[in-house]
């Protein structure tokens, strides 16, 4: 559906997209995911025809960007990060003009609005004027246009930017319902937002492809995805050496606690592995009593910051699974 290869924008001196490759499937909602200044919002310009690459192709439903745009731009629909919609136009008098610019047949015009606006619930205030809506409404709007001639591609630059907590739910159930019948590419920063929406995820770092995958996949990506939080009476010796004795753990940090014969314990280990009940039968065996035991592992938040590093954008890691 959407195929970006070797993507590079240069600003100068300043490399804002660089030698970037992906692959968006049909029929799914991805995310894109990255800092700010990460090169998001100028790659999906790039992919909507609204600025050029440097270098590199972009093909829309196998339509080139550049040597086709009018076909390329006929399967795509854009939510650009601040709506493009006019304020002293009612929300129909808009949705018409939309439907003129994308050059939508005047037998399906009415039709397709009133679908647009039945989809993303706006037809009670279609003749309110914009600049009267809430930021919330003012979104759907946006969303509406996006979605007028029934584009196979949606993109939507950080579309819940700005809302409040009820206006995002929202928001996310009509991205939702949308991928019923369209792909839908979704630009954001916000890691709970790509996590809750997305059933693919791209994270994007100075320009680069950092990883590729679903969360759950992205959770796992990098080792040691387990930590074990662990509070125990006995002597820090021989607690460390049983740590040191069991091939699981891959590295381990105690310190005294702050009551006396306490000693509290941060284990980490595979992903894939459980180390709780052999390390509870190990710790009975020395006699060292349990006083609390928590897991937890690595978030998506986790993830991000690894892979967004600043050492590790310089890796050259190509982002595949």
């Amino acid at each position: 559906m959407i195929e970006v290869q070797n993507l590079t924008k240069k600003y100068g001196s300043h490399l804002a997209v660089d030698n970037l490759s992906f692959q968006v499937d049909k029929g799914m909602i991805y995310g894109f995911l990255g800092p700010n200044g990460a090169g998001k919002s100028t790659t999906m310009n790039i992919m909507t025809g609204y600025i050029a690459a440097t270098d590199g192709t972009v093909r829309i439903n196998g339509y080139d960007i550049l040597k086709e745009p009018e076909k390329a731009k006929k399967c795509i629909g854009y939510l650009p990060e601040l709506p493009p919609v006019y304020p002293d136009m009612t929300v129909y008098e808009y949705l018409k003009f939309a439907a003129e610019i994308k050059q939508i047949k005047k037998a399906q015009r009415n039709g397709q609005i009133e679908s647009v606006m039945e989809q993303t619930q706006i037809a009670d205030v279609q003749n309110r004027l914009i600049k009267n809506l809430s930021k919330g409404y003012k979104q759907r709007v946006g969303l509406a246009q996006a979605i007028l001639g029934e584009p196979e591609v949606i993109i939507l630059d950080e579309p819940t930017v700005g809302l409040d907590p009820k206006q995002i739910i929202e928001i996310r159930e009509l991205i939702r319902t949308l991928s019923d019948k369209h792909t839908i590419l979704l630009s954001s920063h916000i890691l709970s937002e790509v996590s809750a929406v997305c059933d693919h995820i791209l994270i994007i770092s100075k320009g680069k492809l950092a990883a590729s995958g679903t969360p759950e996949e992205l959770m796992t990506l990098l080792k040691g995805g387990k930590q074990l939080e662990i509070t125990v009476l006995g002597e820090q010796e021989r607690f460390e050496n049983i740590l040191k004795e069991m091939d699981e753990v891959e590295s381990f940090h105690v310190e005294t606690g702050a009551k006396e014969g306490e000693l509290h314990g941060l284990v980490r280990f595979a992903a894939e592995k459980d180390i709780r009940k052999e390390l509870f039968y190990r710790l009975a065996a020395s006699d060292m009593p349990i006083m609390s035991l928590g897991l937890s592992e690595k978030s998506l938040e986790d993830v991000f910051l690894e892979l967004t590093d600043e050492g590790k954008g310089e890796s050259g890691n190509d982002g595949n699974l």
